[in-house]
């Protein structure tokens, strides 16, 4: 993110991304762990191979809260403009992506990346506030 990491909520934005980060570590790990080596059996894998997404959900929230804890507009304006770009470019590349494998143009890639898109369109609006602020410069 381009925010400012000197105000209060930002800070506490990052407390919370670290743990969530360190729980989808332990998580994606024991759910690959168990499911390689075939330790889970019944109702139990459902809930499992979810595990790893709770922690991602809880990056979203955490960021939610952020723009709703972040007292200063500008730096709220900043984080809007970074997650519009990013929710365009992987609704964009997901929408393209899913005509081309509906016509079997390509492979089917597992939805989860999604995540990874958009993570990466954070980057993008990250470089698009840049360039704007710059501009405005």
């Amino acid at each position: 993110m381009s925010c400012h990491p000197r105000t209060r909520a930002f800070r506490r934005y990052n407390i919370r991304v670290i743990w969530l980060s360190l729980g989808y570590a332990a998580a994606i790990l024991f759910a690959t762990y168990a499911f390689r080596h075939h330790l889970l059996s019944g109702a139990i894998v459902y809930l499992i191979a979810v595990l790893p997404a709770l922690p991602i959900i809880g990056m979203f929230v955490a960021m939610g809260r952020y723009i709703t804890e972040e007292t200063d507009e500008y730096q709220r304006l900043l984080l809007t403009r970074q997650m519009l770009w990013a929710t365009g470019f992987a609704l964009s590349v997901a929408t393209v992506w899913g005509f081309l494998q509906a016509y079997d143009l390509i492979e089917r890639v597992d939805g989860y990346w999604v995540v990874v898109l958009w993570y990466f369109g954070l980057g993008l609006g990250s470089v698009a506030n840049a360039v704007i602020e710059r501009r405005a410069a």
